[in-house]
């Protein structure tokens, strides 16, 4: 009466075709991340450089002002130092990731498209 439908290999090829679609957009993005990332480390680290020269002029030379706020910014500035390794550590890491599984999910495509020819060749 009612034809069964094969839904787990209907609900796996829906997932493998998005999943390729997006595939590259991810990786690229990754990468993209991961080098917008070390492009902003330098600048962090030049600024961190640059206000510490200041802080030593300021040691140096006892009556130039040396009020908190230089302080504050190196604290903050190395905060943002940290954050910013870490996250250009993860998208290393989600790069190298889309790299490894690209292979996997390609040829466990095709394992899903010869299980559904066969089902078709079994049906028809």
């Amino acid at each position: 009466m009612s034809e069964e439908r094969p839904y787990p290999v209907r609900t796996i090829h829906d997932f493998l075709s998005e999943l390729d679609r997006e595939w590259s957009r991810f990786r690229t993005g990754s990468l993209i991340g991961f080098l917008a990332s070390v492009l902003v480390l330098f600048f962090i680290l030049r600024w961190i450089v640059e206000l510490l020269q200041r802080l030593r002029a300021a040691a140096v030379h006892p009556r130039l002002p040396l009020n908190v706020i230089p302080w504050l910014d190196l604290i903050f500035l190395v905060g943002a130092f940290i954050a910013v390794v870490y996250s250009a550590y993860a998208l290393f890491r989600q790069y190298r990731f889309f790299e490894r599984w690209e292979r996997r999910i390609g040829l466990l495509q095709h394992i899903e498209k010869q299980l559904i020819e066969e089902q078709l060749g079994e049906k028809g």
